[in-house]
């Protein structure tokens, strides 16, 4: 009965709608059998549609609030929308590439036993959090207008800033993606709570100082 009960454990699959449930129940599972194409091409479809959408939502006028010739909006709002369209589908395939890449190194200096397959599929789950957190907004965006670059999880939406500054790093769905991400490098990199909350962090202030950094050289306001 035991071995029954391993055998069976040991074949369950990950699931991505667990990841919002369940996230631990998750990564132990990733850690027994980590899968990767599936999951990557839903996640891709997902960033697909939100990006779309919020290509959708752009207009005119926010690229005139950037100082573009009106002369010249309508085909840098079309260039754009094609662009963000497809960017869509190559994000989370960079991200989570890169993501894995970085955190290989760190836990092989941790010393841990995961291998560089873990990490992906741990990532790429993680990454249907940030999916979701596309689809909520960029739709929000899409029904209620305004500047689509602006989640309404975020600070700046919340005080209805109208550029993204520093407050839109300040968002639920990336919270939760940090949150998530150090539980995963716990359960299926096998690091310590503490060095796995650390990363975690640290991965969330550096996208914070790429945000200020956009900012600053967009000229957007810091608050």
């Amino acid at each position: 009965m035991e071995n029954q009960t391993e055998i069976i454990t040991k074949e369950q699959k990950p699931s991505l709608l667990g990841m919002f449930t369940s996230p631990g129940e998750q990564f132990e599972r990733i850690k027994q059998s980590p899968k990767i194409w599936v999951p990557l091409l839903i996640v891709s479809i997902l960033y697909a549609i939100g990006m779309t959408l919020m290509a959708l939502s752009m207009d005119a006028s926010i690229f005139i609030e950037q100082g573009i010739p009106e002369d010249q909006v309508d085909l840098v709002l079309g260039v754009t929308k094609v662009t963000v369209a497809i960017t869509g589908i190559l994000t989370p395939i960079i991200g989570v590439l890169i993501g894995s890449a970085i955190h290989l190194i760190i836990t092989k200096i941790a010393s841990s036993p995961v291998t560089f397959k873990q990490l992906f599929s741990m990532n790429t789950y993680i990454a249907v959090i940030g999916a979701a957190g596309i689809i909520l907004n960029t739709g929000i965006r899409y029904a209620i207008g305004g500047n689509p670059e602006i989640y309404v999880t975020s600070l700046a939406g919340l005080l209805n800033q109208e550029k993204v500054g520093f407050l839109g790093s300040f968002e639920v769905f990336a919270i939760w993606t940090m949150i998530v991400t150090a539980i995963g490098l716990h359960k299926t990199a096998q690091l310590s709570k503490g060095l796995a909350w650390t990363i975690a962090i640290v991965f969330f202030l550096i996208g914070i100082g790429f945000t200020l950094i956009g900012s600053l050289l967009q000229g957007a306001p810091m608050q």
